[in-house]
């Protein structure tokens, strides 16, 4: 299969952009990656949305960004996988190019979630889940990923504040990123007096729901301009997982097959093992979910993720970093464009060139994105080339 490398990069700054539409914000992001890249042309644009419908009133993003980038003519289609769609959407991406039909891949995730407010976003949100068996019932993603942590607190024994080393490390990281929402580190006695938003979920135990763009180019090698200056990434493995909607569909709540299943897929893929991943870029919209992350991945045995957090073993200098620019806590949720503001920050991370927050020689990142508790699992493995 074709080799495919990310060429330019782009991203906004996540936040309440209440000035800013949609396309514009999209285009911002897409014009940084473009000049990034060299100037590269894109055959075909992939945008990852989770919820423009429902908040922002307007379906066939595919078609409106392609006419207002300038891009009328290529192939433009909308990725929608929940939380995971800017993961879907890169991986639709990765597979124009390895097939060999597309030469230049735009992928674009974006998200504004400030076009509605209060219930409005719930409501939306709820659509994610099964809206039959959980959304009817008043079931919201908080309250859903409340009940897990709470049942995963009473079966592992953990302490009222295991969780806290999540949001450490990602608001410590987030301090260094000029694009995060929030840029300062918090102490412990800051997460341990939080207000509870989904007992035992309290507001440092979920990442707030933001607006923001983020952008790749990609294409192959030997198509790079003549004066490319930036140190090569490539995708080296890319894989994708479904499980059930409904949580109480599955035989084990409290494992994410999803998770495990891709990222053994990709790792595979790109013939590498898992001690050979340098850093990882989880998917903490909630604490929660990073600890199941991590131990469906093979970090940590079942029960024991949530003590790599509390032994600051996720930190930049740690055994396995994550969230190295922040994560979604102190990023910010940026909905579809969460999966491509990860492969942006990886990317970063593998150039050399995220500053306070760099990984010394750091070579393969693993990033993973989640529709929901992990009903959709997309995996990458981005790899630096020599």
């Amino acid at each position: 299969m074709t080799e495919v490398v990310i060429a330019g990069i782009g991203q906004t700054e996540v936040g309440e952009h209440w000035s800013i539409g949609l396309r514009e914000l999209a285009f911002a992001a897409i014009q940084d990656a473009v000049k990034d890249s060299g100037g590269l042309k894109p055959q075909a644009l992939f945008v990852g949305n989770m919820l423009a419908p429902n908040l922002s009133n307007q379906a066939h993003l595919g078609a409106l960004i392609a006419d207002y980038a300038g891009l009328t003519g290529i192939e433009a289609v909308t990725v929608e996988a929940a939380g995971a769609s800017g993961g879907a959407a890169l991986r639709q991406g990765y597979l124009a190019l390895a097939s060999g039909m597309v030469d230049v891949a735009l992928v674009l995730g974006v998200e504004k979630f400030s076009d509605k407010i209060g219930p409005n976003v719930d409501e939306a949100l709820a659509t994610t889940s099964d809206s039959d068996f959980e959304a009817v019932q008043g079931m919201t993603t908080t309250a859903q990923a409340a009940l897990l942590m709470r049942r995963y607190m009473h079966e592992n024994h953990v302490p009222a504040n295991g969780f806290a080393g999540f949001a450490l490390t990602a608001h410590a990281n987030g301090a260094g990123n000029p694009c995060a929402m929030f840029r300062k580190a918090i102490k412990p006695e800051t997460y341990a007096k939080a207000e509870m938003v989904s007992d035992p979920i309290n507001m440092f135990d979920m990442a707030p729901n933001a607006d923001g763009a983020a952008a790749l180019v990609l294409t192959r090698r030997e198509l790079f301009p003549s004066n490319w200056q930036n140190p090569l990434v490539k995708i080296a493995g890319s894989a994708s997982a479904s499980d059930t909607l409904a949580l109480h569909d599955r035989k084990d709540m409290l494992f994410f097959d999803t998770a495990e299943i891709s990222a053994q897929k990709a790792l595979k893929q790109a013939g590498l093992t898992l001690n050979e991943i340098d850093f990882f870029e989880y998917d903490d919209v909630f604490s929660i979910y990073a600890a199941l992350q991590l131990e469906a991945v093979g970090f940590a045995i079942k029960g024991q993720g949530w003590r790599l957090a509390a032994d600051g073993e996720i930190g930049l200098k740690g055994k396995i970093p994550c969230a190295t620019m922040g994560g979604m806590k102190a990023r910010g949720f940026a909905g579809g464009a969460a999966g491509v503001y990860q492969a942006v920050e990886a990317a970063t991370q593998l150039r050399g060139q995220a500053r306070a927050n760099q990984i010394v020689g750091a070579k393969a990142g693993l990033i993973q994105s989640l529709g929901g508790p992990a009903s959709t699992a997309v995996s990458h493995i981005l790899q630096k080339l020599d």
